[in-house]
Formats: structure tokens, sequence, C-alpha cells
């Protein structure tokens, strides 16, 4: 489920903060660091709200300062919540709310992107078809635009 995660990320936080400062390398980034858990089968501290939280801290204190840092990096944990969001995690609120709410040990959920296999490959299908649509919106096969993206992560998906 790698492209799904990545097309609708950027999607929705294109139209949700409508800035030509975001960066999306890292909002995509961001929304695929979750998948690390995949290979264990078992969701753990990247499949609770905390994770992201702690990435939010990690570039406020680390980024101090440094405006452009704080922007370019504050992807990740935002790429980190679309993730939450998209894989359905919110609706299973001991592994949300970990350790708040739930009191169960890590590792003992199944990984929302596993459960039901059916339904992953349907949103990846979903995914590529949205690839195709952003790749088209925004211009990407021009290479000049293109290149915007590879190097400051600029998109415009008007």
């Amino acid at each position: 489920m790698l492209v799904y995660f990545v097309a609708f990320s950027v999607l929705i936080v294109g139209w949700v903060f409508d800035s030509a400062s975001v960066d999306y390398r890292f909002v995509a980034l961001g929304a695929v660091i979750p998948l690390i858990e995949v290979p264990t089968g078992h969701a753990w501290l990247l499949h609770t709200l905390l994770a992201p939280i702690l990435a939010f801290g990690a570039v406020a204190l680390l980024a101090r300062g440094r405006r452009i840092a704080q922007r370019r990096w504050i992807g990740i944990p935002i790429g980190m919540f679309m993730h939450l969001v998209l894989d359905r995690t919110w609706a299973n609120a001991d592994l949300f709310w970990w350790p708040v709410a739930g009191r169960e040990e890590l590792g003992t959920h199944t990984v929302p992107e596993l459960d039901p296999v059916a339904l992953s490959v349907v949103l990846e299908v979903l995914g590529v078809a949205l690839a195709v649509w952003i790749v088209r919106r925004a211009a990407l096969l021009d290479p000049d635009t293109r290149a915007r993206l590879f190097d400051d992560g600029r998109l415009t998906l008007r």
C-alpha cells in the first residue's frame, strides 16, 4: 500500500494547506514511515498517535530558529498523521491512543494495512489511479516541473 499512502497524503495535504511552501517529498516520506512495521505483522509505536507527536516535537526542537528547515521537516509528522487517518488506525482506540487509553502492550494488534488484505489491494489500485491523476494535474510529465518537485518538494495541484 505504498502508492495509496503517498498519493492520498499528497492530495489531502495539498487541499488542506493550499500552500506553495509545503515540501511534498517529506509529506510522502512521513506517510510511508509507519510501513516499517508491516513486515512484523504487528502494529507498534509508529501506529500510535504518540509517534507523530514525538516527530513534531523533534522537528520543533532540532530546527529551532531555522524557519525554512522547520517548514521542510514538518512534512514528516504531517505525513505520519495522514498515515494514521488513511489506514484507519484511529478506529482502534487502544492502539491509536496508546499509552493514554491503550492498556495493552504494543505489538498485540495486527497492522491495519494487512487487515483485510483484499481491501489493501483495492486501496492500492485507487492510490495508483490517484497518482496518475496527480501526475497529470500537476504537470509532472514536464521535465522542469518534475525537477522543481525533486529539487525543493514543490507541487501545484491546481
